[in-house]
């Protein structure tokens, strides 16, 4: 029987691929050919035992030193298979909500009704936090989170981004005065994730004075805001209204096919 040594291990290596884990070993004969028995002369009898305990010591060292390399070798798949598995899970859990923000008084809540339930049926009161709402059904699961516009809850509006599959950001468009307040937090948010998907919906179309998309476009410098899917929108809600307006529509199929075509 050959010995480690006299098989010369040439290396032993780790490979994960495709979720599994292979331990490849390799071996070289120490000669080209087969080997030749060595002629030796003869020796007394204590000197034969003497080697032949020589030779017994050295196959129990090399087969010690073969077991600590085939523990150490899995080891290493054992580690690499749970460095995998965490990543996999770490990139399952992120990019999963659809982060809506916007300025205080903005309309956010009821057009998160509207989006997740398709109508409005009363009034909502501004959400004073935290908001989220969940639409789940047989083909389709989106997560909605609402974060509140006042100047107090706006620096927890960057810690979420991450999690954000999408960015919603809903604007008074019947309020020009704070739009360059708006601007200003908008591009803040943009600026952690240059690829961020981004949905201004430019609300309450509907009352008078409203600018139009166009004009937001420029108030918001939204022509800034690097190489990532924009997607801008005029909208308006009423309460009691048995459909969806145009514009609210439009923007519930873009965030649902954004979410199946971002699984």
């Amino acid at each position: 029987m050959i010995g480690l040594k006299e098989a010369g291990v040439l290396g032993t290596s780790v490979v994960v691929a495709g979720g599994v884990a292979y331990l490849l070993w390799t071996y070289a004969s120490s000669s080209s050919g087969e080997e030749k028995p060595e002629t030796r002369p003869e020796k007394d009898g204590k000197s034969a035992r003497e080697e032949e305990e020589g030779k017994a010591q050295k196959r129990r060292e090399e087969a010690a030193a073969e077991q600590t390399v085939v523990a150490a070798a899995a080891a290493a798949v054992a580690a690499a298979q749970t460095q995998k598995a965490s990543m996999s899970k770490s990139v399952e859990s992120a990019g999963t909500q659809v982060l809506v923000l916007g300025l205080d008084g903005a309309g956010k809540t009821s057009l998160l009704h509207c989006l997740a339930t398709g109508c409005l049926e009363q009034d909502m009161e501004p959400t004073q936090g935290f908001n989220a709402v969940s639409i789940s059904r047989e083909d389709l699961h989106i997560e909605f989170l609402e974060i509140g516009g006042k100047e107090e809850l706006r620096p927890y509006w960057q810690k979420y981004m991450s999690k954000a599959l999408l960015l919603v950001f809903v604007v008074d468009s019947s309020n020009p005065q704070l739009f360059p307040v708006a601007k200003k937090h908008l591009h803040e948010l943009l600026a952690s994730d240059p690829r961020l998907p981004l949905m201004i919906l430019a609300h309450k179309q509907d009352l008078p004075g409203s600018c139009s998309i166009t004009d937001l476009h420029d108030a918001l410098s939204l022509s800034e805001v690097g190489d990532r899917k924009l997607y801008l929108i005029g909208t308006y809600v009423k309460k009691g209204d048995a459909e969806l307006a145009y514009g609210v529509q439009d923007a519930r199929d873009l965030i649902i096919q954004m979410v199946c075509d971002g699984r």
